[in-house]
């Protein structure tokens, strides 16, 4: 049976969260093909990561529009539930693109440089109009909130990786570490 492109993308994640230094002989035999065929789609490890990079950003944008975050920057509304629920989607991106979070090659291509600062933009503006309206605390730099919470999600990584905690109990762990520390 033929394995696609998808199906061996879903398995390289899947692979590279247990072990994110694997090799791309690993990886193919983790997505069950050989390396050649693994090649044939990637032709490098760094062109496979990047791919994985850029599905990581896809995932992290469809948070944003999951939750309305425009649509809360624009008008001013619901800023606390739009921040509570992009917090807590952001335990699936954590589980899921875990790797991502600290893979350095994602900081070698332009592409999805410039897409992560995008995004992330966007979140130190929540942040910044959630602690004007009083929601986080004032006396943190926004990007510091920003920083503070990607701290926080490759804590998540790393607790469901080892098992230190149930996925369950993750979305409520970061919600609390979150806020109580920023609000």
């Amino acid at each position: 049976m033929a394995v696609s492109r998808e199906q061996i993308v879903t398995r390289a994640i899947e692979h590279l969260n247990r072990a994110p230094t694997a090799s791309m002989g690993e990886i193919a035999q983790a997505a069950g093909v050989s390396r050649a065929t693994l090649h044939r789609h990637f032709a490098t490890r760094e062109e496979l990561i990047l791919a994985l990079g850029r599905r990581a950003h896809e995932a992290w944008r469809q948070v944003h529009e999951e939750v309305g975050l425009q649509e809360a920057l624009r008008t001013g509304q619901r800023l606390e539930e739009t921040l509570r629920a992009m917090v807590l989607s952001f335990v699936g991106i954590a589980e899921e693109h875990g790797f991502s979070l600290t893979e350095h090659l994602m900081e070698s291509d332009a592409e999805l440089v410039r897409s992560a600062e995008e995004l992330e933009a966007r979140e130190v503006e929540l942040f910044a109009a959630c602690q004007k309206a009083g929601i986080l605390r004032t006396d943190l730099p926004a990007r510091w909130v920003s920083n503070t919470l990607y701290g926080l999600l490759i804590a998540v990584r790393e607790s469901l990786r080892r098992g230190d905690v149930a996925r369950r109990d993750a979305p409520r762990l970061l919600l609390d570490a979150f806020l109580r520390g920023t609000s």
